[in-house]
Order: C-alpha cells, then sequence, then structure tokens
C-alpha cells in the first residue's frame, strides 16, 4: 500500500485528504495548524477529518525540527503531500518521501507564485485561476508541474466563491493524478526559469480603498477581500466604513473631483477616479450594517467625502 504523510489545513486540505483516504493511500501521520483565536475560521477542519479516520495529529509550530522530521522519517513515507498547509518544508524533510514530495497550489503555476494567490488573482481582474499539482522544491511554487486544473473567474464573484472552484479544482486534479503518481508515470513539467511572479501575504490593512483609482480597481479589490476575508474599507467622517459589496455603475457626466457616498433613487454610490462610479451594495458603518435608507437618514442626499488617505 502507498504510505503518505500530509501537511493540511483549509478546505482544500479536507479535500485534498479525502481524495488520498479514497484512493486507499494510507495516511499514518497528518500535520496541521491549530485554529488562531483572532482568525476568523470559516473554513473546515483538517484534525476534525483525520480524528474521524483514526489518523495521528500533530501540530507543530516548526515542522522543520530534528523531532519532527525524526517521527516522518520513522514512517518511511512514499509520499509527501503539501495542501495549503501554511509552512515551509525544508530540502532536507522533503528528502523523507522516497517517492517525492508534492504540493497543490491555488494557481495556474507559474502565475501567482506565493500566498493568498485566489485574492491576488481576484484584485487584479484576471478572468481564469485553478489548482496546480507540483513536485516541491527548496524554492516556493518553483517546481515541476505534474498537472493543472483551471476554473473560470467571473466578472463579479468574490474571492470566496472564486476559492470554492479552486478548492473543487484541487480535488480533481488530484484524484486525476494520483494513479499516474503512484504507478511512477506521471508527468513532470518543468516551469520556465524566470516565469511567473511572487506575491506576498495580505493584511486586513491592506483593504483600505484608494478612491483615487479606477471604479474597477476598486470593485476588485473589493470582491477580492469580501467576506469571509476582512473587507475593504475607507474612512467616512473619521469612522470606519467597510465596503463589502460593490457593482460598477454608469458613469456620471457631471463628476466633481471629490470622492465621496451619496444617495439617490433608493440607492448608495461612490464617485471614483475618471468619472467612475460604484454602486454599494453591501456596508458597514462604525461596526453596524448600514443600508442606503440608513444613510439618507442619517447624512441627508448630499455627498458626503471620504476622508483622505493617512499620510
Amino acid at each position: 500500500m502507498t504510505r503518505a504523510v500530509v501537511f493540511a489545513y483549509h478546505n482544500v486540505g479536507v479535500r485534498c485528504l479525502a481524495v488520498l483516504l479514497a484512493q486507499k493511500v494510507e495516511v499514518p501521520l497528518v500535520l496541521t495548524h491549530r485554529d488562531n483565536p483572532n482568525e476568523n475560521i470559516w473554513f473546515e477542519s483538517v484534525a476534525e477529518l483525520a480524528a474521524r479516520h483514526g489518523i495521528a495529529v500533530i501540530t507543530p509550530d516548526d515542522p522543520n525540527t530534528p523531532e519532527v522530521m525524526a517521527q516522518i522519517a520513522a514512517l518511511q513515507p512514499d509520499f509527501i503531500f503539501s495542501f495549503y498547509y501554511r509552512h515551509m518544508l525544508a530540502p532536507a524533510l522533503l528528502q523523507l518521501a522516497r517517492r517525492g514530495a508534492y504540493n497543490i497550489h491555488g494557481s495556474l503555476l507559474p502565475k501567482y507564485r506565493g500566498r493568498v494567490p485566489v485574492n491576488w488573482a481576484v484584485i487584479h481582474g484576471e478572468e481564469e485561476t485553478g489548482a496546480t499539482l507540483h513536485r516541491m522544491v527548496e524554492k516556493p511554487d518553483a517546481g515541476e508541474i505534474v498537472a493543472q486544473q483551471a476554473a473560470p473567474i467571473l466578472m463579479h464573484e468574490t474571492a470566496g466563491e472564486v476559492f470554492a472552484k479552486v478548492t473543487d479544482a484541487a480535488a480533481v486534479v488530484l484524484e486525476r493524478c494520483l494513479p499516474a503518481l503512484i504507478a511512477g508515470n506521471a508527468p513532470h513539467t518543468q516551469q520556465a526559469p524566470g516565469s511567473g511572479s511572487y506575491f506576498g501575504g495580505r493584511k486586513p490593512e491592506d483593504g483600505l480603498i484608494d478612491w483615487r483609482q479606477s471604479g474597477w480597481k476598486i470593485h476588485n479589490l473589493v470582491r477580492g477581500v469580501a467576506p469571509p476575508f476582512p473587507g475593504a474599507f475607507t474612512y467616512l467622517q473619521g469612522k470606519v466604513l467597510r465596503v463589502l459589496l460593490t457593482l460598477p455603475a454608469p458613469q456620471r457626466e457631471a463628476h466633481s473631483a471629490t470622492h465621496g457616498m451619496y444617495y439617490a433613487h433608493g440607492r448608495c454610490y461612490a464617485d471614483c477616479n475618471h468619472g467612475h462610479v460604484l454602486r454599494l451594495l453591501q456596508l458597514e458603518y462604525d461596526g453596524k450594517p448600514l443600508t442606503a435608507q440608513d444613510f439618507l437618514a442619517r447624512f441627508g442626499d448630499k455627498k458626503i467625502p471620504f476622508d483622505p488617505l493617512p499620510a
């Protein structure tokens, strides 16, 4: 029987671990993360899935310590798999897998290497992303590609909606390729040197809106960080206005240079740059939901300028 040690977290980790178990891969050990109490845990638990199947689970702060590597080496795994595990695995650890170490990445490599690739793809207005199964090497997301599964990004989809598609794509590509990996005849294609790009992680404060940008850029930011992610935000009269859902609206011919929010015909709108207008569909102001009628009652029907960006 094929044996694999699995590093996994998040929905992709749950789905891909389930694929291994369905394909009768022996998984004696799962390494995952302890949930951070300061993080919005909206995703499924790898630890719970492993427990249901009687699989040992550990949550090391550093998976590359001699103690952890010795525990893995004693299991003599054929494969090591990483499914949305958040720590880098050292070359010495990867070499413990007799037949290779493989990762699922949430983009069509070599595009969007690095952190939170789904969010970055939506923020940049991409029309397609997907999942890639690739060999792990010392440099992140740079190893040989085994296979990919594309997923479309529709014009107004949020990152959460796209992430669900990428999770499906990850399970599909692993299930499709696993028999060939086990048989030893899976294709491996080198990534072109110098191709692709790396992106870092994102923090909640990165969702601050710059209203000097075009409406489409702001719309893409809003949907790229929309809940369950931290959300885009701005400041209005000294308080935080979270902008959670938008739609581009027709441009205004008589557009002023002031970027602000206003009420018209039962809806809230915001002026961006170049005459672009966004319809504001879901808002929170000072920690509470804000409807169009709430805005009208509080601010009237005049445009309220957004606060200047912090220096």
